[in-house]
């Protein structure tokens, strides 16, 4: 199964390759996605994404996740988050977003088995 191209990307708007929903900020693995929403585990812009956020995408058996940090990168990623990612064997990519959903893309087009959480605002 693969990883679902990111077709579109603008302030606030996200969209999925074969879905129909139209995300602000979302989670991505092979053969899925939906709607990141923050309220499920008290995230804030800091201190950041949690491992929390990742743990669903991390279940799906991704050996690379992708975390966007916003369009301006006010979304945090602390040290402690990256190395539970590192624990269970993911490589790991932090970027701005729009940098994010490229490198997201391009592995995707590879085949990799590539997961992410991606913020389209600030």
């Amino acid at each position: 199964m693969s990883s679902p191209e990111i077709a579109s990307l603008s302030w606030g708007q996200m969209k999925v390759k074969g879905c129909s929903t139209t995300y602000k900020d979302c989670k991505v693995w092979p053969g899925g996605s939906r709607t990141w929403d923050w309220r499920e585990t008290g995230t804030n812009h800091s201190p950041g994404v949690q491992p929390a956020d990742l743990e669903e995408v991390v279940k799906k058996g991704v050996k690379t996740m992708v975390i966007g940090r916003g369009m301006s990168e006010a979304l945090q990623v602390p040290a402690s988050t990256v190395e539970y990612l590192k624990k269970n064997g993911i490589d790991v990519l932090v970027l701005q977003t729009e940098k994010a959903v490229a490198e997201y893309n391009a592995l995707a087009a590879q085949g990799v088995k590539v997961g992410g959480v991606f913020h389209s605002t600030c």
